[in-house]
């Protein structure tokens, strides 16, 4: 059975993996366009993305991890 922290857990999870995947989709054209004016800042911005993918799920560990249940 589910509980209230686990479906909580479930939701936000979900929502951060739907918005990160609206971004890996959008994320060529959005490379592209950035490319166009500099090819370094289109690698940059790759790299922002892959960091925040990470970076989110590794602050929310934290988070949890704070709260002790």
């Amino acid at each position: 059975m589910m509980d209230r922290k686990n479906r909580n857990t479930l939701v936000a999870a979900a929502i951060i993996m739907l918005a990160f995947g609206l971004t890996a989709f959008y994320l060529p054209v959005i490379m592209l366009a950035v490319g166009e004016v500099s090819t370094i800042a289109a690698g940059v911005v790759a790299i922002l993305f892959v960091a925040a993918f990470f970076m989110v799920f590794w602050l929310r560990g934290r988070s949890q991890q704070g709260k002790g249940d």
